[in-house]
């Protein structure tokens, strides 16, 4: 940003300073916290309860078979995330980020991030997710930019502004 004392004393131009203003304004700004906490809400109630229930019900003998087998419970979690990196593969949006207007985008091209990114952004947001620095990083920063977002450079974007 342009000083006004130095596009006074005419070091510098008012169209070079509206042009460093405007070249500021093409930052990445990331959707709130809040919004990405909601939309997991609902991508677990729309995509994970279904596959706990067929899971417990259908293929278990229900909540106590469910409780003693840690085996269905990765397996349940594997396929949660194998939907989710589809969702994120294929439009750059889960159902709760289609939801709240939520894009998933990679920094340097402004599109869906590539398929390595995404498999090892879930990985990472599973490594932050059972760290207490990693889900309050958001609320300390000003980009609002989670652990899998700054180690992978991707960000989730508000669509409508």
């Amino acid at each position: 940003m342009a000083r006004w004392r130095d596009i006074k004393q005419g070091k510098t131009s008012l169209n070079e300073a509206q042009a460093i203003e405007t070249s500021n304004e093409d930052d990445i700004i990331c959707a709130s916290p809040l919004k990405r906490i909601k939309s997991f809400i609902i991508d677990m109630f729309m995509i994970m309860m279904p596959i706990m229930y067929i899971t417990t019900y259908v293929i278990l003998d229900g909540k106590d078979a469910l409780q003693n087998n840690d085996m269905a419970t990765w397996i349940t979690s594997a396929i949660y995330g194998i939907i989710v990196i589809a969702f994120w593969y294929k439009s750059g949006q889960t159902p709760g980020f289609k939801g709240y207007e939520l894009k998933l985008i990679d920094n340097t091209t402004k599109q869906i991030p590539s398929l390595q990114k995404i498999v090892l952004r879930y990985i990472l947001f599973l490594v932050s997710a059972i760290s207490i620095i990693g889900i309050l990083l958001p609320f300390f920063r000003k980009d609002k930019k989670t652990f899998q977002d700054l180690a992978t450079n991707t960000s989730v974007v508000s669509i409508t502004q």
